[in-house]
């Protein structure tokens, strides 16, 4: 309600300002609406990441909503996994869609690299991640490790079906016709004037971080525990508000930034408005670290970086993928190991390795007090 209010009062502004001599002197978004629609810099990646970003919200979305409804009760091992995954895969066509008209949009032209490179980019980076883990799991000869035969299916889920997907909807998305733009962008890039230090680009993903971060620091400790204390995680209908809260909060926030950037005449607004609306991720991951230090105690190296390997690349994904149930027991079921990659089975991994827990420390003394 402020930002509009704000905007009404702009716009009643320049409305009124009828004069030759009041035009000079107008400062603000006005004096940018002939650059504001011009392409960023590293347009591939950036439709990239959107595309990205738009396959994981959808993933998480429909995960979630399904799970509020009981459909994907945590009683069922590896079943809210086995659904985010696939519904991760198959979301490609959409992803890849969506992408495709964004960077037709930005005048691109090579439309087959940047559907590779949004097929490959956040999926590779998880990959990776993960694989590179399970190598250390490999070395201690834990029982939690990934058979190679269930990383050879995850890949296939990804060459065969995910990568396929995306330039489909590359090929059906860069047909249509692009964004239409309301303004004509001029064909010399105007200056942009020095800044104020408090626009400074990390200042402003640090500030707008807070917001969305608030909304959902209390459900954290409740995901949190039920990941790594042994518990079931069941109030999926709370953790679905909570995700809708945070989406809002997260693009309400960055409309506000990019409002203000916008009236300090520096219309480079395209990464700023994706960058500062996942500030609050830094805050999740320094919560995690305080969690880490505060209620778990490590006694190895490869536990602690299991812990922070995987915490680093939740912290990508959505919220999804931390409502899942982890136990102690040693399943070989292909839902266990397939959930493994994302969070489900963790705590088997970092227990076999030498993880170990202040509540199981407290239940082994009342046990021998007995």
């Amino acid at each position: 309600m402020i930002i509009v209010r704000t905007l009404r009062r702009d716009i009643a502004r320049y409305n009124a300002d009828d004069g030759i001599d009041e035009a000079v002197e107008e400062t603000g978004w006005k004096l940018v609406h002939g650059d504001i629609f011009r392409p960023p810099k590293n347009s591939r990646l950036f439709a990239a990441v959107i595309g990205s970003g738009i396959q994981i919200f959808l993933m998480a979305l429909i995960t979630l909503f399904f799970a509020m409804l009981g459909m994907l009760s945590p009683a069922s091992r590896g079943a809210l996994m086995t659904v985010a995954i696939f519904l991760y895969v198959f979301m490609g066509l959409i992803a890849g869609y969506f992408s495709a008209r964004l960077y037709k949009t930005m005048k691109g032209r090579e439309w087959k690299k940047s559907a590779f490179l949004t097929a490959t980019f956040y999926p590779g980076i998880i990959a990776s991640t993960c694989f590179f883990l399970n190598f250390f799991i490999w070395g201690k000869a834990s029982s939690g490790a990934v058979p190679f035969s269930t990383m050879l299916s995850l890949l296939s889920l990804w060459f065969c079906i995910s990568l396929p997907l995306v330039y489909l909807g590359y090929y059906f998305g860069y047909r249509k016709q692009p964004f239409q733009h309301p303004v004509r962008t001029n064909q010399i890039p105007r200056q942009v004037p020095e800044q104020h230090w408090y626009m400074n680009p990390i200042l402003c993903t640090l500030m707008a971080g807070i917001l969305p971060f608030g909304a959902v620091f209390i459900e954290l400790f409740f995901i949190f525990t039920a990941i790594w204390e042994n518990q079931f995680y069941y109030l999926f209908g709370f953790l679905f508000l909570v995700f809708i809260i945070l989406i809002i909060s997260c693009s309400q926030i960055s409309i506000v930034m990019v409002y203000f950037q916008l009236c300090g005449e520096d219309y480079h607004w395209w990464w700023r408005s994706f960058i500062v609306s996942g500030g609050s991720a830094l805050y999740i991951l320094t919560y995690s670290l305080f969690y880490f230090v505060t209620k778990l105690e490590i006694t190895e190296f490869i536990p602690t970086l299991l812990y922070t390997g995987i915490g680093m690349s939740s912290r990508q994904s959505s919220h999804a993928d931390k409502g899942c149930r982890l136990n102690n027991n040693n399943p070989c079921s292909a839902h266990r190991r397939i959930g493994m990659l994302s969070g489900q089975g963790v705590h088997t991994q970092i227990r076999d390795v030498g993880f170990r827990k202040r509540s199981y420390g407290q239940l082994n003394q009342s046990k021998s007090r007995r």
